[in-house]
């Protein structure tokens, strides 16, 4: 079974490979010669994962799976959300979102927050179906950790010891993590539905 994953992300590559259905043959943007910026225009998680998976399969021909995931803060109204990736501009630079997001919360002291992960599935027969994760936590005041990427050095998870995601290691995170939980739902799935 061959399926390509949304994104050259390398992290996010590595972060769901070990998730997947045993023999499943996961492609890359980039081997399926994907090189341009795919589309992300909606306003919902579910609206850009479907947006990017339907772009993939329609000009590629390929069954494809894509993501989108939100940091939701409590209190900044649920923000920076959809724009989570591009929280802090255009550039996309995981240390930028951070830095804003923690200047946002100074002094704040309601500093829960939850992570929502959107996962579509465009099938090679035409078909379109979502999975969706979430874990609860709250901001760090300070970044902490090497590991993972985006948000992690500062989401501290209920479900965990006190450490960031960063400070976790890949096996620890997608124990409990928001992307783990969607690709979940995808890969049961997948088991049941051969592509």
């Amino acid at each position: 079974m061959r399926l390509c994953f949304a994104s050259n992300n390398i992290h996010k590559l590595n972060e769901i490979r070990p998730l997947l259905p045993p023999g499943l043959q996961l492609l890359s943007l980039s081997d399926i010669g994907c090189h341009e910026e795919l589309p992300e225009t909606q306003d919902t998680l579910a609206g850009n994962a479907r947006q990017k998976a339907e772009y993939v399969r329609q000009h590629y021909g390929v069954a494809c799976f894509a993501d989108d995931t939100g940091l939701e803060v409590t209190a900044l109204n649920g923000e920076p959300g959809v724009y989570s990736a591009r929280y802090a501009g255009p550039q996309r630079r995981a240390e930028d979102n951070v830095a804003k997001l923690l200047r946002e919360l100074a002094g704040a002291a309601d500093r829960t927050a939850r992570f929502r992960t959107v996962v579509a599935l465009a099938s090679a027969d035409g078909s379109m179906r979502e999975f969706a994760g979430e874990v609860v936590g709250h901001i760090a005041a300070t970044a902490r950790g090497t590991g993972g990427f985006g948000y992690d050095p500062v989401f501290v998870p209920t479900e965990g010891d006190g450490r960031t995601f960063a400070e976790m290691s890949s096996a620890e995170k997608n124990n409990i993590s928001h992307r783990a939980r969607a690709v979940a739902g995808l890969t049961f799935h997948l088991m049941r539905n051969e592509e």
